[in-house]
């Protein structure tokens, strides 16, 4: 399968080369790869040449957007400018953050998991971080959800659900719409990936209550975003971090913003996320 791989960069030296070079040694090479240096001010653009120089299959395109970090549309606007340079000879399309170290059969399992089964959307593997010396699993949601760091989509799934939303939640909501669409999802345990940069680590503070919009965004209603934002908060350790979500959520409803799904597809995934709660209480 051709693996086309889209990956977005705001200063990364510390990290981007470790990422280059696991895909570099991949038993499955990616067909395409290239890297959106998003405004940085550090090296990263050097680390990145040197691998462009050495690989003809990497590429990498310069852009000026905010330093700001805020997660969502950052990073999505960032994906499309790269995919826009590329061609749509592509069976998978990937969208993996500047800060993982991949095993060497990471692409290779992926094909064959995408080769056996026609129906499956999305797959990927499972986020570790280092911890007292130790690399554990970074365990902030369900296993069986796909990390917004490591996403990988079938062409014609990828295409079916509308791409990427460029908003917090879009890589909730990518797989809300993939189900919807009858698409199946895959997080594989035997695939461990290293994340250097733990989640959220340098999300500034505006960013606090754009979880909570989010669920208003993807019409979770009242009940589902209180549960959600206080499991959420209770695996990042921040009870905080509950009323920050629950803030931003109510926020959202107040200003009236948009929605990032139909009531259609809203209804599929409050029945389906309600399905998810009574089977963990019963």
């Amino acid at each position: 399968m051709n693996f086309y791989i889209v990956i977005p960069a705001h200063n990364e030296e510390d990290f981007i080369a470790q990422t280059l070079e696991s895909l570099s040694k991949q038993t499955h090479l990616p067909k395409a790869l290239i890297v959106v240096n998003d405004n940085s001010s550090d090296s990263t653009e050097k680390i990145i040449k040197s691998y462009a120089d050495k690989f003809s299959w990497i590429k990498y395109l310069n852009i000026q957007s905010g330093n700001e970090h805020l997660p969502g549309s950052k990073i999505v606007n960032a994906f499309y400018k790269g995919l826009e340079q590329l061609d749509d000879n592509y069976d998978v399309i990937c969208k993996f953050d500047a800060d993982l170290i991949f095993p060497t059969n990471y692409l290779e399992r992926l094909s064959k998991l995408f080769d056996s089964n026609s129906k499956l959307g999305m797959a990927s593997g499972f986020c570790y971080i280092n911890k007292n010396s130790s690399w554990v699993l970074e365990n902030l949601t369900n296993k069986d959800h796909i990390r917004g760091a490591l996403k990988a989509y079938r062409k014609d799934c990828f295409l079916q659900i509308g791409k990427l939303k460029a908003s917090m939640g879009w890589d909730t909501v990518d797989e809300l719409l993939a189900k919807y669409n009858k698409w199946e999802i895959c997080t594989d345990e035997s695939l461990h990936v290293k994340h250097l940069k733990p989640t959220g680590k340098s999300y500034n503070k505006a960013s606090k209550y754009l979880q909570g919009e989010a669920m208003f965004k993807l019409r979770y209603g009242f009940w589902i975003t209180l549960i959600s934002a206080l499991k959420l908060a209770y695996k990042k350790g921040s009870f905080r971090l509950f009323w920050h979500y629950v803030s931003g959520y109510l926020k959202a409803k107040s200003n009236k913003s948009s929605y990032l799904v139909n009531k259609e597809e809203g209804k599929f995934i409050r029945d389906l996320r309600w399905k998810g709660i009574w089977e963990k209480i019963i």
